[in-house]
């Protein structure tokens, strides 16, 4: 199976600082890819180049098996990639129809055409099997978190998006409200979506994902499947770069 997103050898260094490495990443269609490591490990920073917030210093970015150039994030954007940050970039005094159509309003005439764009909002929660909401006319200040991160996902996948990132979506969360986005999460797959799952949380990851890439100091250590690793390998993995024969020679590249 062609990945739907793959980066190839991405270096990426501010000023004198190495952060990325080599870096190898693969996203597949209908898959949830969990992208784990510790703090300062890269993620962020890998992220950011593939959204073209950041320009690589060198290396591929490949999108449905075509090596593309992705110098913006409107550029990330029209190739359907899109990344739902951690602090969601969600306006608490908006509703959610606003919020989901924010900076892209339909307009019929000189006027928005709201009702088209509630029409759009409802389908697009619908789709995604969200029961969680009372009305799309609520504003977010009155939202839990979890509706939150709920809404910040759908407004993701509105623009036809065929990847999604998404940074700790289950960060702030509660039990039950973590729950809730997980299931969204393993919907998008489902639905045929590549997800990249940002997660310090091995019970998400390995409740949700079917592939975990591990990064240890800006150098990936391994992509593997997740039924093929325990719990202990992946931290291991995080944590020193290797586990038994699976990882970086040495904890650093061969």
């Amino acid at each position: 199976m062609t990945p739907l997103l793959e980066v190839r050898g991405i270096d990426k260094s501010f000023g004198p600082v190495k952060v990325l490495h080599n870096v190898e990443l693969s996203a597949y269609p209908g898959e949830v890819t969990a992208l784990v490591g510790d703090n300062g490990a890269g993620k962020s920073t890998l992220v950011k180049c593939i959204g073209g917030i950041y320009p690589i210093d060198s290396g591929q970015l490949l999108f449905d098996g075509k090596e593309v150039h992705v110098h913006s994030p409107r550029d990330a954007g029209e190739l359907g990639i899109e990344i739902v940050y951690q602090d969601l970039a969600l306006c608490d005094n908006l509703d959610i129809v606003q919020n989901m159509f924010l900076g892209r309003e339909r307009k019929n005439g000189v006027f928005l055409d709201e009702d088209s764009m509630e029409e759009l909002a409802e389908k697009t929660l619908s789709g995604l099997s969200v029961r969680t909401v009372k009305s799309i006319r609520q504003q977010v200040s009155s939202l839990s978190g979890g509706q939150r991160q709920t809404v910040a996902i759908a407004k993701a996948v509105l623009w036809n998006s065929k990847v999604v990132i998404l940074d700790e979506p289950t960060a702030a969360l509660g039990v039950a409200q973590t729950a809730q986005v997980l299931e969204l999460v393993r919907r998008l797959a489902d639905t045929g979506l590549a997800v990249v799952l940002i997660s310090h949380n091995m019970n998400d990851v390995f409740a949700v994902s079917d592939r975990i890439a591990a990064l240890y100091l800006g150098r990936m250590a391994a992509q593997v499947k997740t039924a093929d690793v325990t719990h202990a390998q992946v931290v291991e993995l995080i944590t020193s770069g290797r586990s038994g024969e699976l990882g970086l020679k040495n904890g650093v590249t061969p």
